[in-house]
């Protein structure tokens, strides 16, 4: 059976704070509603409609959402740069013959866009989903660990029965992510590849 690991995005693989700052930036200007953007870079993970609903009513957040997805190619990919040891991880997984995802609560197509700009190819990128959602496609194509920054993407490997590897990158810190049950912690993707070699001897000596 083919490894698959998958991978969350945001302030996982991509440091997307810098582009989601000058969009959400941008999205106020265009409505003339302030928006705290240094506040709502603190807090990336969870879906878009969550963020906006602390600046905007809730009956106007579809098109509100709707509005910042249409933007952000032109705003945030571009200003968006991949994570240290992002590549690196990735290929470590396909180096092994494994197969990697990315699972994301990011619009698929604005994730796509991300991954393609910055020369990063997962073999699969399911988008619009969270935390426990995330077990869906984990499932679907047996991923046997998924590597996030964030509580929810414990809980989706929790949910999915797989590894939950937590990076410390994210607005979790590791005591956070610890204590939702990741079943292993590092600072960042650059040890990924070193602890991954150490993942498949183990399992080879398992089997």
């Amino acid at each position: 059976m083919t490894l698959t690991v998958g991978f969350d995005l945001d302030m996982t693989l991509i440091d997307s704070r810098p582009g989601i700052r000058a969009c959400y930036l941008a999205l106020a200007e265009r409505t003339g509603t302030y928006i705290d953007a240094d506040l709502a870079v603190t807090r990336l993970g969870p879906p878009l409609a969550e963020e906006l609903v602390n600046w905007f009513p809730e009956e106007r957040i579809p098109a509100m959402a709707d509005l910042y997805r249409e933007m952000y190619p032109t705003i945030a990919i571009a200003a968006t740069p991949a994570m240290d040891g992002a590549r690196e991880a990735i290929e470590a997984v396909r180096a092994a013959g494994g197969r990697t995802m990315v699972v994301t609560a990011k619009y698929e197509p604005n994730a796509k866009l991300h991954l393609a700009h910055l020369g990063i190819e997962p073999d699969v990128v399911v988008g619009d989903l969270w935390a426990e959602q995330k077990a869906q496609a984990l499932r679907e194509y047996g991923a046997r660990v998924y590597v996030g920054d964030h509580i929810g993407d414990v809980r989706g490997a929790r949910t999915a029965d797989a590894l939950s590897l937590a990076v410390a990158t994210g607005p979790c810190s590791a005591e956070e992510l610890r204590a939702a049950g990741a079943d292993v912690v590092l600072d960042d993707l650059s040890a990924f590849p070193g602890w991954f070699d150490g993942y498949r001897s183990a399992a080879a000596a398992r089997a």
